[in-house]
């Protein structure tokens, strides 16, 4: 079989022709005001609304009574923004039904609707038109058009192959403790969970996976699982494709740098703040403290489960966990926060004014300073969003301890799950403010604030007024 020879001029060519087609195609759809992101958010929202009514169906309880349609839009939501908060016990109050539609509804929200929906056309045999392959390209957070629908397809199809691999070592401990039948759902449910970064579980009593706290198997399952979900879809592909650290794009780069530094911080912090706190590590030997404090740290990258008790936690570990809980997963990733790309890009920033220097300069590669003002906003708007939360929830449960609201309501922000007031205890209209949190945590903050607010028109944004200095610090 013979093999037709490209030449590198060839190559670039083509690479080149792509590149403008693209450039084309983006231009003319800003020109005919087409946006992606009110697709995207509405599409979120559809299947909130859908999910919410099929688990007020009979069949979806295991008492055969219909759950009030307000519990089941709060699960919904927090399955749909791979969130974990509950307010009814996930493993008692809801049938096998209801938690096949929490699966299903858990994995949508953590691989995208539009990636469900690309699967769904290709089974049809229906083609993309341009605005399709717009909207993939805006929830895989690419830049590209070129090969996208390709990139959903080996999302999703990575995506079972690994929660497969998950299912199966989850089943090694399962199936003995729950039968083979029971023993599989479970192991399946949980691995979709972990790896959607969600923290719905099925053990009942809202124990999560605090039963298996010194279980290795079950714990390096679940935190791999976490891990390769939390680090983006992008990210994994990248490392696949190139396979050395020096080829990696710098996206990869920096979201393994700050993912892995992160994780190391909290780490730590969980370890020095929780070493003697009867209540948390003090009963465990120095094996199981290190686990439980790695499973704690990846927990605070958006994951949901926890092998220790939230509320025992000290005053310290909270306060910084929600940080670590407010910064989140890579973008494009199952994981919520405002992104570890973003935090990572505002430290630089701090050393770059610290230093003097007039650019940001990382890897070799200098950072675009519209990057810069784009992670300045979303941080500020996910710290107002969390700052307003922490005051309204703080006036409607003026009883609760602050720090617990603080803990409940950057765990909404961040899409995290975890919880030290017990987020059933909630009043409605705290619930209600906490279901809008968890929407605009998984949605992003700086979405959902150009979604309401008018774009400046080409003529304006021309227009250029004289420079002037004001008084800092």
């Amino acid at each position: 079989m013979l093999l037709k020879w490209k030449s590198p001029r060839s190559i670039e060519h083509k690479e080149n022709r792509r590149r403008y087609t693209t450039a084309l195609v983006r231009l003319l759809y800003r020109r005919s005001g087409f946006n992606a992101l009110p697709m995207i958010a509405i599409g979120f929202l559809g299947i909130i609304l859908l999910g919410s009514l099929l688990l007020t169906l009979p069949v979806a309880s295991a008492t055969g009574r219909r759950i009030p349609w307000f519990d089941a839009l709060f699960t919904s939501t927090s399955a749909v923004c791979v969130t974990g908060l509950v307010v009814r016990d996930t493993g008692t109050a809801y049938s096998t039904f209801g938690h096949v539609v929490l699966m299903l509804l858990i994995e949508t929200g953590g691989l995208g609707f539009m990636t469900f929906a690309t699967l769904l056309f290709r089974l049809m045999g229906r083609g993309f038109t341009m605005r399709d392959r717009m909207i993939m390209r805006e929830s895989l957070n690419q830049d590209d058009l070129g090969g996208v629908v390709n990139l959903v397809m080996w999302v999703a199809s990575s995506t079972f192959a690994v929660q497969l691999v998950g299912a199966v070592l989850f089943s090694i401990r399962l199936i003995p403790i729950y039968g083979v039948a029971r023993g599989l759902f479970f192991s399946a449910f949980h691995a979709v969970s972990a790896f959607c970064n969600a923290g719905f579980d099925l053990f009942g009593g809202g124990r999560s996976l605090t039963g298996f706290s010194s279980d290795a198997l079950m714990n390096l399952t679940a935190i791999a699982l976490v891990v390769v979900g939390g680090i983006g879809f992008g990210t994994v592909h990248d490392i696949i494709d190139k396979r050395s650290f020096k080829r990696l794009r710098l996206n990869t780069k920096l979201v393994l740098v700050s993912y892995g530094a992160l994780l190391l911080t909290g780490f730590f912090v969980v370890l020095a703040f929780e070493w003697s706190n009867p209540d948390t590590l003090g009963p465990l030997n120095p094996w199981q403290k290190l686990l439980a404090a790695l499973f704690q740290s990846v927990t605070l990258r958006t994951a949901g489960f926890n092998t220790i008790d939230q509320a025992a936690l000290r005053d310290s570990t909270k306060l910084v966990g929600g940080l670590l809980m407010l910064v989140g997963c890579a973008p494009a990733s199952t994981g919520g926060g405002i992104k570890v790309t973003t935090f990572a890009l505002i430290v630089l920033t701090v050393r770059m004014v610290a230093r003097g220097e007039s650019s940001i300069v990382v890897f070799k590669r200098r950072i675009d300073r519209t990057m810069i003002q784009r992670a300045v906003a979303i941080a500020f708007i996910a710290l107002a969003v969390a700052f307003v939360d922490i005051c309204a929830l703080s006036l409607l449960q003026p009883e609760a301890a602050f720090l617990d609201l603080y803990y409940e309501c950057v765990s909404a922000v961040g899409t995290v799950g975890i919880s030290a007031i017990g987020t059933a205890n909630l009043c409605p209209l705290a619930r209600l403010l906490i279901i809008i949190t968890m929407y605009i945590g998984r949605i992003g903050p700086l979405t959902m604030a150009l979604l309401f607010t008018k774009r400046q028109t080409r003529a304006r944004e021309l227009v250029k007024y004289p420079e002037d200095r004001v008084m800092l610090g």
